[in-house]
């Protein structure tokens, strides 16, 4: 039984990527295969996938959601959306010298006013005047991770989001499909790769660290998502062909396993607080694309259970000395799920 500081590990400031590349497939990808790694480049993804392999990415869009303002006292604020309820309302951390009391407003971005309704845990309840993602998207600004040191800029607008963007909800990016640009989704379509898609607006608990040295105490926070019937059949086609069904991110493998918890994958949406540790058994995804992740972090505990935890510790050390770049602008790996039969055999 794993405990929390299993899962530390010490990286060099140096290690953590600040800004993106000049072009989002040239990262790097660490290919871990059972228990060997190979070192290639992003663009090789197209050489380790085979026709009626199943891609799926989140296709949710991340708002800019971070807000300066005042309370009608004068106090500055500072307001994170993490969910928007309804066309008018969002849940939204809200800091300031004093918490705002329920009816009192607040000035966002010297543009609008909101409305303060009650608590719900750590979050506020905040009602806007008009539409919601039309102020959203005209007044507030790209919420970057904490541990990028600048504020966003016009480039961050365009390289903080997906190319297969859609659906507007998250508030951090689906990073691991950072690395796919048009041109490299078309060469793997010409391949004869399929895609489908999930909807995971991920949410700033995303960045939190688990506290909790015993990990069935830790309070994972949720994220909403939606299984479209199309994936479920997608997911169903590359199943029954005995092909791979493979996570773009952990955030579209959390939709999946998700809504696999009947034991089959099952369309639909829902909150989700799926905490996966070493121990759980994957349902639908057999293989995953993924970032590097956090000490001490959900996502870190969830890419051991899928890989293994001695083989993850030794493909991050591997990582640090080969000097590859961390976290949300950083390079990718693949994975496959220790549960996954070796029917193909990596390309050196």
């Amino acid at each position: 039984m794993h405990s929390l500081s299993d899962f530390d590990f010490h990286l060099p400031q140096e290690r953590i990527a600040q800004t993106p590349l000049p072009e989002r497939s040239a990262s790097r990808l660490l290919h871990l295969a059972g228990e060997t790694l190979f070192d290639r480049s992003f663009v090789d993804i197209v050489d380790q996938l085979q026709a009626g392999d199943l891609l799926v990415m989140n296709d949710t869009r991340v708002l800019k959601a971070r807000f300066f303002g005042q309370k009608a006292s004068g106090g500055k604020v500072e307001v994170l959306i993490e969910r928007v309820l309804d066309p008018r309302t969002v849940l939204a951390q809200v800091r300031a010298s004093k918490s705002p009391l329920p009816g009192g407003r607040m000035r966002l971005a010297d543009a609008f006013d909101v409305t303060v309704g009650m608590r719900a845990g750590e979050f506020f309840t905040l009602t806007f005047e008009s539409d919601v993602f039309e102020l959203i998207e005209a007044h507030g600004r790209l919420p970057l991770p904490p541990y990028i040191e600048h504020a966003a800029d016009a480039f961050d607008e365009t390289r903080y989001q997906t190319v297969f963007n859609k659906v507007p909800g998250a508030v951090a990016a689906p990073t691991a499909g950072l690395h796919f640009d048009q041109a490299l989704l078309d060469r793997l379509q010409a391949k004869g790769v399929q895609f489908a898609y999930v909807t995971l607006h991920v949410g700033a608990g995303t960045f939190q660290p688990v506290r909790a040295e015993v990990l069935a105490e830790h309070n994972m926070h949720t994220e909403w998502y939606t299984v479209p019937p199309a994936t479920v059949d997608a997911v169903r086609q590359a199943q029954a062909a005995g092909r791979d069904v493979v996570a773009v991110g952990t955030t579209s493998l959390r939709a999946l396993e998700s809504a696999s918890q009947s034991g089959t994958l099952e369309a639909g949406s829902a909150d989700t607080a799926l905490f996966i540790t070493p121990g759980y058994k994957f349902k639908t995804v057999t293989r995953l694309i993924t970032n590097f992740h956090l000490p001490k972090s959900t996502l870190l505990m969830l890419v051991s259970a899928f890989a293994g935890f001695d083989q993850i510790r030794s493909a991050y050390a591997h990582a640090i000395a080969e000097q590859y770049r961390f976290f949300s602008y950083g390079d990718a790996m693949l994975l496959t799920t220790e549960m996954r039969d070796s029917k193909k055999a990596p390309t050196c």
